[in-house]
């Protein structure tokens, strides 16, 4: 077999047709694992379902391993599969955070599995721990009351934008149905403004990648209902005109959004209530160390300032009689999670606030900083801009961004978000957070620069040493093969 076949994707070689010894070195390198179903298959009987006849089937093929096969099979997936806890994940934007144990630890207690259905009266830890959550909450953004709902940050960007307008009808301002969005903002935006019925209207950026002035001051109109910022923006930059960006759009009669995406770069030491923002999305997964939202359950918690806080969905919690209940706020936008949001995420976000403390978010806002901007000094390529708060974005130049990325996998590393934000060419945008050594961050910086000077034959070949090499993604986002059957009837 070629050493180009030894490289192809899983299940893109038939492992039937290789040698005992093809196969052998497959496992043992880590290229190829089969399926379960590849390796074993038993036939179960189903003698009686209580779904209709036209919904079972006959018999049911499942695998059987024993039990040293299973723990094998999955520990081989494992090692085929790179995630935080392999090494340096510098996805810029995405804020890929080591998440502590000890917060898996205690969402694990037994007292932490409540029930949704239980009485108020039953669950008065449950709400208290809520009801801190959201004070930790309103403090560090600045708010003066928070929703935990939102099951994601995209979710807290929609919950923000529908309470926005619910508010422009209460005050019989419901003609407002445009939201002004920076090119710099956070790529959701667009999709959320949209999503909640407005017109978007794009704002450009200024030579120094900040927002235009002059270009606000145009977009701004008796239509506008917000303005939804990201700060520091996608680039890393701060907004430094931001008082005065408030202070026009509120004039206008809008509203300041702030997207959270970025808060980690400013704990401890500015918060976007005093900035002027009247409502703004917590991203707890970027924040706070808690599991990322896009592959599973998350959190997106709204803050909001005291005028739209009728607004907010229901229920929300709060002191009453030295205890804790749930009530619904007077204009309600209604329920958009299930109970209080996802628990179990939410007790690792109070968990993670209250072990390291005030000085603890103050240092790693400190830590992401300094962090971004050593590795921005340390690589070869073309870095705009400057200097960073948490995050950078650098140019491939000549090369493609896509390509660079592929290459990074080769030396190791996670590579960063490439091709976003546009407004740097071939954009290499990447953010290492507080939790990375220096040592680390000279291993990026020389993955880097190792990329930087290698040619397109070789980029384009590249990855060479990962399990899968060039996948068709847009293929396989668009027509995912979903049961190992499909596969068999190609």
């Amino acid at each position: 077999m070629s050493d180009d076949n030894a490289r192809e994707a899983p299940g893109t070689v038939d492992p039937s047709g290789r040698s005992r010894y093809d196969q052998a070195r497959y496992v043992r390198n880590g290229q190829y694992e089969p399926l379960l179903v590849e390796k074993d298959r038993t036939r179960v009987e189903i003698d009686e379902s209580p779904l209709p006849e036209d919904l079972t089937r006959d018999d049911l093929e499942l695998p059987d391993p024993s039990e040293p096969e299973l723990v094998r099979h999955y520990t081989r997936l494992s090692q085929m599969v790179y995630g935080i806890d392999s090494g340096p994940y510098p996805l810029g934007s995405c804020t890929m955070k080591y998440n502590p144990k000890f917060t898996e630890d205690v969402a694990s207690l037994p007292s932490a599995l409540v029930h949704p259905d239980r009485s108020e009266e039953s669950i008065q830890g449950t709400l208290e721990v809520l009801a801190r959550l959201q004070e930790y909450l309103e403090v560090i953004g600045g708010m003066d009351a928070v929703t935990l709902q939102p099951p994601a940050g995209a979710a807290g960007e929609f919950v923000g934008i529908r309470v926005a307008a619910a508010y422009h009808e209460h005050t019989d301002e419901g003609q407002r149905d445009e939201v002004i969005i920076p090119e710099s903002a956070h790529g959701t935006n667009f999709a959320t403004a949209a999503l909640g019925g407005y017109d978007v209207v794009s704002l450009p950026s200024d030579e120094g990648g900040r927002v235009d002035l002059e270009a606000l001051e145009a977009a701004l109109s008796e239509n506008t209902a917000a303005l939804m910022l990201t700060n520091p923006n996608t680039l890393g930059l701060f907004e430094r005109d931001i008082e005065t960006i408030a202070e026009m759009v509120h004039d206008a009669g809008g509203l300041l959004y702030y997207d959270g995406a970025n808060l980690n770069a400013l704990l401890g030491r500015a918060r976007p209530g005093d900035m002027g923002f009247d409502v703004m999305h917590y991203n707890v997964h970027k924040t706070f160390a808690t599991p990322h939202g896009g592959g599973g359950p998350g959190a997106g918690p709204v803050g909001v300032v005291s005028e739209l806080a009728p607004f907010l969905p229901e229920p929300r919690v709060r002191n009453a009689d030295g205890g804790y209940e749930l009530f619904a706020p007077e204009h309600s936008i209604g329920h958009v999670h299930g109970y209080q949001g996802n628990w179990l995420v939410l007790v690792k976000a109070f968990a993670y606030i209250a072990r390291v403390g005030d000085d603890g978010l103050t240092d790693s806002s400190a830590k992401a900083v300094l962090n971004a901007n050593y590795l921005a000094s340390q690589i070869e390529y073309d870095v705009p801009y400057g200097p960073f708060h948490h995050e950078f974005v650098a140019s491939a130049g000549e090369q493609d961004a896509a390509d660079v990325a592929k290459r990074m996998l080769d030396y190791g590393v996670h590579p960063p978000t490439t091709k976003w934000p546009e407004i740097v060419p071939e954009a290499l945008m990447t953010e290492p957070t507080e939790i990375e050594s220096k040592e680390t961050l000279d291993q990026l910086a020389a993955a880097f620069n190792a990329v930087a000077e290698e040619g397109a034959e070789i980029l384009e070949s590249a990855p060479e040493r990962t399990t899968a090499r060039r996948i068709d993604q847009t293929s396989a986002a668009r027509n995912p093969r979903l049961s190992w059957h499909a596969l068999e009837e190609e």
